[in-house]
């Protein structure tokens, strides 16, 4: 069987069934398991975002979809020399990988036309769901089981360590900084689950901007800074952002000191295992009387 994913996280999923042999291509974003590098990259960004600071790369996506054009590149020529048996793909978000459509119509021009999974999830549950999914149309049903079983071993078990605290600080989680964008999908369920309140996103609901003043006056307890696709290094570099708007030193958050940057490139953007790792994340932070972990440097940095 021969596998092309499109997606960080179905890549992910992929390598965590044991199917890294068989994965032939994917994309520029693809940089977990290390092996999953050393594979063929058939998407590529458009942008070059690591020379682009977050509000030239908010200007540049939305005129980019205002004119109904993809933000990455597909290399038709190299997804026809992997000849795939499977493809996987998603339709959740333009701004994340490639359009749906667009992967289909491309598939369809293949000699040999693969089977195209689609995955969409909204929240963790779909998260799972997906890793069924993808097991089922691999052959790795059982494999996918055992990993689902863990899993959601490790959820029940932050979700009742955090019942035992009567504590449920009030939260925000930003995943972009200029403009202000709050994170949706999974992340309030997992700040649910690991003892906290999300003050800002709806369960399995996509996330949004928000006007900064709205979060000055929902006074969070808690702030988790997680822009999309940035790991801790580049996260904090960007924190000088928040830091000039007007209201900033007057959060609960900041008067206690309990801002933290997270790799949110790793463990909250990508719908797939690693999200469990930041689900245990989120519990040390809201809750570290009660989860005394250690989190690598890498992982998390506290900023205020």
């Amino acid at each position: 069987m021969r596998i092309c994913s499109l997606l960080p996280g179905a890549t992910e999923i992929a390598f965590a069934l044991g199917l890294g042999d068989h994965v032939v291509g994917v994309t520029h974003e693809c940089d977990y398991p290390a092996e999953a590098r050393q594979k063929r990259t058939i998407v590529r960004s458009r942008i070059d975002s690591h020379h682009m600071d977050s509000q030239e790369i908010d200007r540049w996506v939305s005129e980019t979809l205002r004119q109904n054009q993809s933000l990455y590149a597909i290399d038709a020529t190299a997804l026809r020399e992997a000849d795939p048996d499977v493809i996987l793909t998603q339709g959740l978000c333009d701004v994340c990988a490639l359009d749906y459509n667009e992967v289909v119509a491309v598939s369809e021009t293949l000699p040999h036309k693969p089977q195209v999974v689609s995955l969409t999830p909204s929240s963790l549950t779909d998260v799972l769901n997906d890793i069924r999914r993808v097991g089922e149309t691999t052959g790795r049903s059982d494999r996918a089981k055992t990993l689902v079983r863990e899993l959601e071993q490790r959820i029940s078990t932050v979700r009742d360590r955090a019942a035992q605290s009567s504590i449920r600080p009030r939260v925000a989680c930003l995943e972009w900084f200029d403009p202000i964008y709050f994170a949706g999908h999974w992340l309030p369920e997992m700040i649910e689950l690991a003892g906290g309140q999300d003050i800002l996103g709806q369960k399995a609901e996509p996330s949004g901007k928000i006007a900064w003043e709205k979060v000055v006056k929902l006074a969070p307890d808690v702030v988790v800074l997680m822009p999309c696709g940035y790991d801790v290094q580049r996260t904090v570099s960007e924190v000088s952002l928040l830091k000039k708007l007007e209201g900033w030193r007057d959060l609960p958050a900041v008067a206690t000191g309990k801002v933290y940057a997270v790799n949110g490139h790793a463990f909250f953007s990508r719908p797939g295992p690693r999200l469990v790792d930041g689900l245990e994340i989120l519990a040390h932070l809201l809750h570290p009387e009660i989860f005394p972990v250690q989190i690598p440097a890498d992982n998390v940095q506290k900023i205020a």
